[in-house]
């Protein structure tokens, strides 16, 4: 019996190495994008646990906002111009102010952001919001 020998042919050093390259290339193209791509939103500075703060009544500013997007202050219907500057001299005249800005839940989300870049204008540290619980 014979035994024959095929020969095989040499290994391409270009056939796997451009891949590599591109896969690498295409991995650090990724990692790269993903790091541009990060949404902050706003910072909150949240209270801790164990230490509770006392807000005097008096120093309590409630600010709403209804689901049509118009504010009220003290029960009054203003503009977001004229809630700002109410803020503004509240903020002045009480430095230990907190607002609660209460949110209705039909309200719109640019709307809310719009009234909360006017609060941190005047630079209240004190800020509180909630949502308004649904109709059910």
């Amino acid at each position: 019996m014979i035994k024959r020998f095929m020969k095989r042919k040499p290994d391409d050093p270009g056939d796997s190495g451009s891949l590599n390259d591109l896969s690498f290339l295409l991995i650090v193209f990724f990692i790269v994008i993903a790091g541009f791509n990060v949404n902050k939103g706003f910072l909150v500075n949240l209270p801790e646990k164990n230490k509770p703060r006392v807000v005097q009544t008096n120093d309590l500013m409630r600010c709403e906002l209804g689901p049509t997007g118009e504010i009220t202050i003290d029960g009054k219907v203003t503009s977001l111009e004229a809630a700002s500057t109410t803020i503004g001299a509240m903020a002045k005249s009480k430095p230990n102010m907190t607002l609660l800005l209460v949110i209705d839940p039909e309200t719109r989300y640019q709307r809310v952001i719009d009234v909360i870049h006017e609060i941190r204008t005047h630079d209240i540290e004190n800020f509180s919001f909630r949502m308004e619980e649904a109709d059910k």
